[in-house]
């Protein structure tokens, strides 16, 4: 005679799927969206030469990369085969390296301004005179901070 009854028998309810592709095609559009790629394709060919003491870079937003070498098949009926420096994602002169210094420079906290470094990635079978002019010209625009980019030597 009780008033109140057990209930038997009786499962929770399923969980609905319904919704659980559009869960991931939000996600799938969102890490689509977010990712970054590759901020510059290279037109020149670089193979850094080996090194046995290496550092690694702390704050990579903070480094702009100088690439210095031939230019790859694809440009070198435009641009010949003698090495040039590539500066962001175009090909430059020495001249162009201060605006490309001050454009990134811009885009940096002034707080962080002090540790921007310029980081050189230059081929191997370049010769050092584009090499030694672009130095020069990183010294007259005032950024002193310099890093020359390798690979680790194997052997060691």
């Amino acid at each position: 005679m009780s008033k109140f009854s057990k209930k038997r028998g009786k499962a929770s309810p399923e969980v609905s799927t319904a919704s659980l592709p559009d869960i991931i095609f939000m996600l799938l559009f969102f890490f689509m969206v977010v990712t970054v790629l590759r901020d510059a394709e290279l037109k020149v060919k670089v193979s850094t030469p080996f090194a046995s003491e290496l550092t690694k870079l702390e704050e990579k937003s903070l480094v702009n990369y100088l690439y210095i070498g031939r230019p790859v098949k694809k440009y070198q009926n435009l641009y010949g085969t003698k090495p040039r420096i590539q500066l962001g994602d175009k090909f430059s002169t020495v001249a162009d390296i201060p605006l490309f210094l001050e454009k990134h420079k811009v885009k940096v906290p002034e707080a962080k301004r002090p540790k921007i470094t310029s980081s050189l990635r230059v081929d191997g079978d370049v010769t050092m005179g584009i090499v030694q002019d672009v130095k020069t010209e990183l010294r007259k625009s005032g950024q002193l901070k310099v890093n020359y980019s390798a690979k680790k030597d194997p052997n060691s």
